[in-house]
């Protein structure tokens, strides 16, 4: 089966101007055309949007995308190039993931400390007693080191 440009917009919530951008970059190879010079999507071009749209959302470049379907364009013997891509992804994932994991642990403690501030009516009592969770790994950070400030 096939579909329209306009029922995989409905069908996915893609725009077709996406759509049209993602298969103008190349990330659609085997999309197909009507004779009369629409796109002509098949299923194996909705799987390919599901996984262009899960490489988008781990914030791979639409180039490093672009890479990927010229990949698959070419067959077989890029079967180890994708794996590699696709496990270098994934431990990019996993750092996402425990980045996020440690934020939502701190979003966590402040909505915490803000909800026993609101029920005593002030902050004024805890003010100097608030340890955010991964205090010391921050402050011990490479990103966040700057050897030109000393503590005072």
């Amino acid at each position: 089966m096939t579909y329209t440009i306009h029922q995989v917009e409905k069908m996915t919530g893609i725009p077709a101007t996406t759509l049209r951008y993602y298969d103008k970059e190349g990330l659609l190879p085997f999309l197909g055309r009507r004779g009369s010079g629409y796109r002509e999507f098949s299923e194996l071009d909705l799987a390919s949007l599901q996984i262009i749209q899960c490489l988008k959302t781990t914030g791979m470049s639409v180039g490093e995308m672009r890479l990927f379907s010229q990949w698959v364009s070419e067959g077989d013997s890029t079967l180890g190039k994708r794996y590699e891509l696709f496990a270098r992804r994934r431990e990019a994932v996993e750092r996402q993931i425990a980045e996020l994991q440690k934020a939502l642990e701190i979003i966590e403690h402040k909505c915490d400390y803000y909800r026993r501030a609101v029920e005593v009516g002030t902050e004024k009592h805890m003010l100097g007693k608030d340890k955010l969770p991964y205090a010391e790994e921050f402050l011990k950070s490479p990103d966040t080191a700057d050897d030109s400030v000393k503590p005072s």
